[in-house]
Order: C-alpha cells, then sequence, then structure tokens
C-alpha cells in the first residue's frame, strides 16, 4: 500500500469552510484546523508555470513573518504546498479597520481611536526594530480578531531596509496612502514612507473617511499640498532633486485644525509631525508612540471593549457544496471574487467579511476615474448625501505585472 503524500496529509487537517476574499496572487479560505478546532485562514498562491517560478511575493512574505513575532502583527501559523499551490496558514481574524471606520452604525470615542491607532502604531514599531518596512499599510491591511486586538497583515510589499545604497520601487502603497516622496519617484527610503501611511490611517480614524483622495499620482500630490501647503525648500531641501520632482504652484497651508475640527490638540499635534514633508524629519514611530497624545486623557479602550461591526452571517458548508458536505483544501468551486469593501482595493485579507459575488468584473482600476469632476482639495463625506463613498484606486493588470518585476528585482 502506497504511502500518502505528506502535503496531502497536511492538506487533509484543514476542512475549508467559505471564500473570505481573492487578491493579487490567490484565493483566501477561513478553515477548521482537525486537530486543534481552531478556525484559521489560508492563503492559497498561485505557483505560476514553470517559467514564471515560485511567487516571490509569497517567499518574501513567509521570510519577514517568520522574523516577527508580536501581539500586533499576524500569526503565520503554518505553510504548505499542495496540487502546484502554496498554503498560508494564519490566524482567523474577524473584521478589519476599514469595515469599522465605514460602518454608520459605530460611534468611535477619542478612547477608541487612540486604542486602534496604538496598536497599529505597536505592530509597526516592531516592524522597523527589525528594520522591516511594511510598504502597504492602510485600514483593511489591519485585521481585526474576536478579542478586539488589532495585527498588521500582507506582508506581500515588505522588505528589510537600512542599506545605504539599496533602493526600491517607488510603486508602493495603496496611492492614498503614498509619502510625497514616493509620488516624486524617489527609490531611497526608509521607515518614513510607513509613518505617513500610519498617519492617513489616522487622519482616516478621525474624519471617518479617506483624507486624501487622489484620482492620479500628480492628483495626489495637489491634494498633499492643498492639505498641508506648498513645501518650501527651507521645509524639505532635498525635493528639488527628486527623480520625478515637478514644481507645483504655491498654496499656503490652511489651519489645521479646520481639517479636523473635532480633534485634540494633542491629536493635531501628533499628526503635524507624522504630516511632516522631509522624511529626515518625520517623527518616527516609536517616537510617535511616546507622544503625549497616547498619556493624556481619555486613556485608550481595552481592546476587548473596542466597537466593531455586527458579526456576518457565517454561510454554511452546506450552502457551498450541498451534495458533498465539508471538503478539504482546492475545491473546485471558485465562483465568489472579492470586493474588500467594495472599494476597489485588491487586498489578501484574512478576515470573512468582504465576499461579493455580483461585482466580479469591478476589480480593476475603478480608482483611475474617481474624482476628475471634484474640484475639492480634501474627501467628502458622502453618507450626508445618502451616497456611496468612491471607489479606491487599485492597480491594473499592466501595472501589476510591471511592479512583479519590480519586486522580484528588489529580491534578488
Amino acid at each position: 500500500m502506497t504511502e500518502l503524500d505528506p502535503s496531502k496529509k497536511v492538506a487533509d487537517r484543514y476542512l475549508k469552510r467559505e471564500v473570505l476574499g481573492e487578491g493579487t496572487y490567490g484565493v483566501v479560505y477561513k478553515a477548521i484546523d482537525t486537530q486543534t478546532g481552531q478556525t484559521v485562514a489560508i492563503k492559497k498562491i498561485r505557483i505560476g508555470k514553470q517559467k514564471e517560478g515560485v511567487n516571490f511575493t509569497a517567499l518574501r512574505e513567509i521570510k519577514l513573518l517568520k522574523e516577527l513575532n508580536d501581539p500586533n502583527i499576524i500569526e503565520l501559523i503554518d505553510c504548505f504546498p499542495h496540487k502546484g499551490n502554496l498554503h498560508l496558514v494564519f490566524e482567523f481574524m474577524e473584521t478589519d479597520l476599514e469595515a469599522v471606520i465605514r460602518d454608520r452604525n459605530i460611534f468611535l470615542s477619542p478612547g477608541d481611536i487612540k486604542s486602534y491607532l496604538q496598536m497599529t502604531f505597536k505592530g509597526l514599531a516592531h516592524c522597523h526594530k527589525k528594520w522591516i518596512l511594511h510598504r502597504d499599510m492602510k485600514p483593511n491591511n489591519l485585521l481585526i480578531g474576536p478579542n478586539g486586538q488589532l495585527k498588521l497583515a500582507d506582508f506581500g510589499l515588505a522588505r528589510i531596509f537600512g542599506s545605504p545604497d539599496r533602493r526600491f520601487t517607488h510603486q508602493v502603497f495603496a496611492r492614498w496612502y503614498r509619502a510625497p516622496e514616493l509620488l516624486f519617484g524617489t527609490k531611497q527610503y526608509g521607515p518614513g514612507v510607513d509613518v505617513w501611511a500610519a498617519a492617513c490611517i489616522f487622519a482616516e480614524l478621525l474624519l471617518r473617511r479617506p483624507f486624501l483622495q487622489g484620482s492620479s499620482d500628480m492628483d495626489q500630490l495637489g491634494k498633499i499640498f492643498a492639505a498641508f501647503g506648498t513645501p518650501s525648500p527651507s521645509q524639505w531641501s532635498d525635493m528639488v532633486y527628486l527623480p520625478d520632482y515637478v514644481e507645483y504652484q504655491y498654496v499656503p497651508a490652511p489651519p489645521l485644525r479646520s481639517l479636523f475640527p473635532m480633534a485634540s490638540e494633542d491629536a493635531l499635534d501628533l499628526l503635524s509631525k507624522m504630516f511632516t514633508y522631509d522624511p529626515k524629519e518625520r517623527i518616527s514611530v516609536q517616537q510617535a508612540l511616546e507622544h503625549r497624545y497616547f498619556t493624556c486623557p481619555p486613556p485608550p479602550t481595552d481592546p476587548d471593549k473596542l466597537p466593531r461591526p455586527a458579526p456576518k452571517k457565517e454561510i454554511k458548508e452546506s450552502d457551498l457544496n450541498p451534495r458533498e458536505g465539508p471538503t478539504v483544501l482546492s475545491p473546485p468551486r471558485k465562483t465568489r471574487r472579492v470586493m474588500p469593501g467594495r472599494d476597489g482595493l485588491e487586498g489578501s485579507s484574512l478576515q470573512g467579511d468582504k465576499v461579493d459575488d455580483t461585482h466580479s468584473n469591478r476589480e480593476q482600476a475603478a480608482g483611475d476615474n474617481i474624482g476628475k469632476s471634484d474640484p475639492a482639495p480634501m474627501s467628502l463625506d458622502f453618507s450626508i448625501f445618502g451616497l456611496k463613498p468612491p471607489n479606491r484606486p487599485t492597480i491594473n493588470s499592466a501595472d501589476r505585472s510591471h511592479l512583479k518585476r519590480k519586486l522580484d528585482l528588489e529580491f534578488q
């Protein structure tokens, strides 16, 4: 009697329950570990054709997550090959920060915002302490577990930094969270790019909407300069030497209070330090954690008391395959696709509230068309008009292939 393939033994250990989402490189499933009874999320990554080799993004994510062990970073439980695909097993998370921000039934108190932000900073500070840049900070990559704990996820774009001559691609982060030095094409950067994105997330928590919604890189810079004023040489002396630098018409900075009318003085002070133009002068994440904003009243809310969206009704196994019941990994049914938060951004999130069966043909770059007729420099709160928020920008197929080549060169 022939012995079973070891990879099949591991795969049979996990019973697939439902599809959680589909991103650039694979599908994410909710599953049950039959040995422990633990609910997990499994990211199935397409390895690709023979000439393409192993997906470098998956290798990077495995390598870096093995180096990161922190309560505010997603845990990689296991990884194994099966049927020509690579499977990454993560702890299961119920929802993400984007779902919290967009849920109009949730009221976020100053203590709630402080708690979510503090957990974000703690996870990011651990990454930087290990000399790792996340490079994809955004609300739907900040996952929230059943105990309210927030954890950084999706490390496919993450990189080791610290070498003075190391060059990276500037085409990272979702555009709305991209630092101005990246928009000007810099190839050499450090943890300041993560700090800027974290500041955008902070602003989004305060406003309950994305803060700077540019429809292109040039428009994104315009939105930034409208919010904080056009930078002068005294504010950012190296700006004129960046590869894609172009001169913008001078506009003065409006008072920060006018952009965040409900924020405390301490919150505004921290925001101003995180939104500093010159990355060398921008506050670090560790310094941000030590800012008086986190020690002044009110204190951060305990994670288990934080508001979260109401749990979605779980899809039963019989609904997925009524004739066969529970199945193991790699099921034949692949009709479900995901629109994370209906925002157009692709993701590999490990939570179960983003499945959408009716929008599978809308995943491509809907964001390229937003904002072109909107003269307002800031984001608008569309809820007051009873309208849906605008679609978020994403990467189309051609740009995705181009970015993949650049990321593979970085890895070598």
